[in-house]
C-alpha cells in the first residue's frame, strides 16, 4: 500500500466527472487499499474518493466508525428524508460548512471482489455517500454549503 497526495482546493481533477470501473481487479483493489491507507493517514478522514487521489474513476472507500467500505461503481439509487449537517472535506482543509442531504439513503456498487452490495444507510453514513458521490460527480461540498462555519469559533 502506498499513499497518495490528496488533491486540494483548486485542482482541476476535483471537479471532473469520474469513469465507470469495467473491472474489479487487482490493480483496482491495490488503488482502494492505497485510498484507505491515505484517508487513514489523513486528519478527520471518513471517505475518500478516487478523483480526490487524482484517479478519474468511480471509486470510493468510507469508514465513519462501522468499518472500511471498498466501493466500486457506487450509486444512489434511493433517497428520503432531509438534513442539514456539518462537513468538511480532506481536499479542502479548514474549510467547514453546513450542507443539506438526504436523511436516509440506499447505494449499490460492486465490492473490492466484484460483488453486488447494497447499503441502505442513514446519519453520517449517509452523508458522506452522499459527499463522495458527489465527489465522484465532480461536485465538491463547498458548492453546497448554506452556511459557512469558523471551528475555531465553535471550540
Amino acid at each position: 500500500m502506498a499513499l497518495r497526495e490528496i488533491r486540494t482546493f483548486d485542482d482541476e481533477v476535483l471537479r471532473k466527472v469520474c469513469k465507470p470501473v469495467a473491472k474489479v481487479d487487482d490493480h483496482v483493489r491495490q488503488i482502494l487499499d492505497d485510498m484507505a491507507e491515505t484517508m487513514y493517514h489523513a486528519p478527520n478522514g471518513g471517505g475518500l474518493a478516487a478523483n480526490q487521489v487524482g484517479i478519474l474513476r468511480r471509486l470510493i472507500v468510507v469508514d465513519m466508525g462501522e468499518g472500511l467500505y471498498k466501493l466500486v461503481n457506487p450509486e444512489i439509487v434511493e433517497s428520503s428524508g432531509e438534513v442539514v449537517g456539518l462537513e468538511g472535506c480532506l481536499s479542502f482543509p479548514g474549510v467547514w460548512g453546513k450542507v443539506k442531504r438526504p436523511a436516509r439513503v440506499v447505494v449499490k456498487a460492486l465490492d473490492e471482489n466484484g460483488s453486488p452490495v447494497t447499503l441502505d444507510v442513514t446519519g453520517d453514513m449517509a452523508k458522506c455517500l452522499c459527499h463522495e458521490t458527489d465527489h465522484l460527480n465532480g461536485i465538491v461540498f463547498t458548492s453546497k454549503i448554506i452556511e459557512y462555519v469558523d471551528m475555531d469559533e465553535e471550540e
